[in-house]
């Protein structure tokens, strides 16, 4: 089992300290068993920063992806994730997520893509998600998961070209079968995992440290010199980078 202390001791190794920003994403399964589970890794958090920082961790109402019919297949369907009631107890989000979601000195947004915060700028979770940490020097905590739930990811994707986005929404036929009010649908996916080119670009320019605390691997970085990476690979060739050719379906 790993302890309270354990888990301390290493975020303190990596530098976490009092009146950092950070955007947290955890998978508690990874550490294997961890002694007081959620409520561990948030008060542990809590204690290093202390509410001279704040915590931002995604508080999006979505189920996890279920299980395509053959229905959804001729449709060309590859996602489909239903969108859950403001008071739905679990999300695909996680255990960690969900526990501080539900405390109640957490500050969550309403919209079903929401984000929930704690500490001093915590309040700017409700009020604009992640802008907050994004671009004032926020810190990225990822807990046995990779960059594809960094949420901060998805802050520069409005300069992604229209006809690339639009080779993925689902067309009208869907929406008729899974409402956009009550449904997440993708059409299709791009031939390449673009996200995890920007992780290896991170890696190879040593942004992100890592560590392990049991089963459990720990990503920390510095999340505007990442996501900017992004950025600036959507802005001088955003078709490479879903190796996609310019025109083409």
């Amino acid at each position: 089992m790993v302890t309270k202390q354990e888990l301390k001791n290493t975020l303190t190794d990596l530098g976490i300290c009092k009146g950092m920003t950070l955007e947290v994403h955890c998978s508690l399964s990874s550490f294997g068993e961890l002694e007081g589970g959620a409520f561990t890794v948030i008060d542990t958090l809590k204690e290093l920063v202390t509410e001279e920082g704040s915590i931002f961790m995604p508080a999006l109402r979505l189920s996890r992806e279920l299980e395509l019919t053959e229905e959804d297949k001729k449709l060309g369907i590859t996602v489909k994730i239903r969108k859950l009631p403001v008071n739905a107890e679990k999300t695909a989000m996680g255990v960690v997520a969900d526990t501080f979601r539900r405390m109640p000195d957490t500050f969550t947004g309403t919209d079903t893509i929401s984000t929930s915060g704690w500490g001093k700028h915590g309040s700017e979770a409700a009020a604009s998600g992640l802008d907050y940490p994004v671009y004032n020097g926020g810190k990225a905590l990822l807990f046995g998961v990779d960059i594809y739930k960094l949420t901060a990811m998805h802050y520069v994707e409005g300069i992604t070209p229209s006809d690339i986005t639009a080779r993925y929404e689902p067309d009208e036929e869907i929406n008729r079968i899974y409402p956009p009010e009550e449904w997440l649908i993708e059409k299709g996916h791009p031939p390449v995992k673009a996200w995890y080119k920007i992780q290896d670009m991170a890696f190879k320019q040593d942004l992100i440290t890592t560590a392990c605390i049991g089963g459990c691997k720990v990503m920390y970085f510095d999340l505007w010199s990442v996501v900017s990476l992004y950025e600036n690979e959507l802005k001088t060739d955003p078709y490479g980078l879903w190796g996609l050719r310019k025109g083409t379906a």
